[in-house]
């Protein structure tokens, strides 16, 4: 069931930040804002991969009591053997982590079952923002990979799945995939690529269903003033 963010849509700043004290920065500036429902800290690129995801952790839970979803970019791609140290990594620090299982079902089931003893919610992608992707675009992943991750991931008791939100039409077959599945039962999605990678907020809500959470990164960290972006981003999706 759906329960890592209580609001039926909300914004989702990612924290792609490179030092502490900027990620400090971000999450007071934006903490209070009406709409908002988690932070995604990332585990590449950004200070969690210099000063470590307990620091990371620290510096949220300072300013704030909402959900933490780790990203590591991208989870799930080791041996099945790896997703109980991944899961006891996370122990007692995060909500939530994502997970992209492009190493088959056997890791995707080994890792999801791992995060779900020790009760840290799962939410599965399958297909990216980026342009060269799957086969059909010229890159390396099979065209029904991401629908396949879908449903081994219903399969498992997954309910919280990443969409592109760049690519509405993705969305809306993501949708009209869960929906097949699970009928009436409710899900989320949580959609990256919007702002800097071409994304329109209203367009993929329009397409996503009842549940819908933006994950905004440069968007909101890199604006002059970051708690008037989350606000204007918090609006766009809340008026959807």
């Amino acid at each position: 069931m759906p329960g890592i963010i209580s609001m039926s849509r909300s914004i989702i700043p990612a924290c792609d930040v490179d030092t502490l004290g900027r990620l400090d920065a971000l999450v007071e500036a934006t903490c209070k804002v009406g709409g908002l429902g988690a932070y995604k800290v990332d585990g590449v690129g950004s200070c969690v991969l210099r000063d470590g995801l307990m620091a990371a952790v620290d510096v949220v839970r300072n300013n704030t009591e909402l959900p933490i979803i780790f990203d590591l970019q991208k989870a799930g791609t080791d041996i099945p053997e790896m997703g109980v140290k991944f899961a006891s990594g996370l122990d007692g620090l995060v909500q939530a982590a994502i997970l992209f299982p492009f190493t088959g079902p056997v890791t995707q089931e080994a890792w999801t079952k791992a995060l779900q003893e020790k009760g840290i919610a799962v939410i599965v992608g399958g297909e990216m923002t980026h342009p060269g992707f799957n086969h059909a675009e010229g890159g390396y992943i099979a065209a029904d990979a991401s629908k396949r991750m879908f449903e081994k991931a219903v399969e498992l008791g997954v309910r919280d799945f990443v969409v592109p939100g760049n690519k509405p039409a993705v969305v809306a077959a993501c949708r009209e995939l869960l929906e097949g599945l699970l009928g009436d039962e409710p899900f989320d999605l949580y959609a990256p690529g919007f702002i800097k990678q071409g994304g329109v907020i209203s367009e993929a809500g329009q397409v996503a269903g009842d549940r819908f959470h933006g994950i905004i990164g440069r968007g909101i960290y890199e604006a002059e003033d970051m708690n008037a972006a989350a606000v204007e981003h918090c609006s766009q999706i809340l008026a959807v």
